[in-house]
């Protein structure tokens, strides 16, 4: 997100990334400060960008954040406003399927309308409880105050497991996949806030687990049963649960 190309490798700053010679034709520059090639995603399918990123590579991490969404080629102030827009009506539908898990015997379509507002209420203020502790807790232990922005767009970017809830809308998956994508997008956001601060990861996991916390605290006041339902009805259903 700055103006500034990063080498994916050591994140040096570089002015370029390659020399197009003609279309089609180009060659990659090499970092000044490690002597190898800046960006090899450059030349990498999607497909293979995506798979990296599932496993936590910081490389692609920084080719994302730096290389592929940069001032000079992006329109930052639009995409932050899509992205927020998409991420609270997945959250809002992650709530929707705890919800319906919880009361699915009485759930209707009467009452529909009336679910989706309260629910849309709750993404709404547990995000902001989100952005709100986490602005906080990166300011106390990654002193980090001055590019609130590009931290924030980081994360929402980095959160891109929450896509897969799409996929309960054709195939019937348990409950417990919704936490295991929790899990995955605090992961995620946790390398996301590593690679922009270049801070430890210990530190970049106790942001990241600190400000999820708070969230999920404050969706508890809207939907209080959700969680411990569920995790009873998981546990009910362990074998290690059945043997004792």
């Amino acid at each position: 997100m700055a103006s500034e190309y990063r080498c994916v490798g050591c994140g040096y700053r570089v002015k370029s990334l390659f020399i197009q010679y003609s279309p089609g034709n180009i060659r990659l520059m090499k970092c000044g400060n490690c002597k190898e090639v800046a960006d090899e995603y450059i030349e990498c399918e999607r497909m293979i960008i995506f798979i990296d990123l599932i496993l936590h590579r910081p490389k692609v991490y920084r080719h994302v954040l730096y290389n592929a969404i940069n001032q000079e080629i992006v329109d930052i102030q639009q995409l932050l406003w899509k992205l927020v827009f998409g991420y609270l009506l997945l959250d809002s539908y992650r709530s929707l399927l705890l919800r319906r898990s919880d009361d699915e015997s009485s759930f209707s379509e009467n009452s529909l309308l009336i679910s989706a507002v309260k629910v849309l209420i709750g993404a709404l203020t547990a995000n902001v409880a989100f952005i709100f502790s986490f602005a906080i807790a990166a300011k106390c232990l990654l002193n980090e105050v001055s590019r609130k922005r590009e931290i924030i767009l980081g994360i929402l970017i980095s959160s891109y497991f929450k896509i897969f809830l799409l996929a309960m809308l054709v195939w019937k998956f348990p409950i417990s996949v919704i936490f295991i994508i929790d899990i995955l997008v605090l992961t995620s956001n946790s390398m996301a806030l590593k690679v922009m601060t270049e801070s430890t990861t210990s530190r970049c996991i106790a942001v990241c687990l600190l400000a999820h916390s708070v969230r999920f605290l404050v969706g508890q006041i809207f939907e209080p049963t959700t969680f411990f339902t569920q995790f009873g009805s998981l546990l009910h259903r362990s074998p290690l649960f059945r043997i004792l």
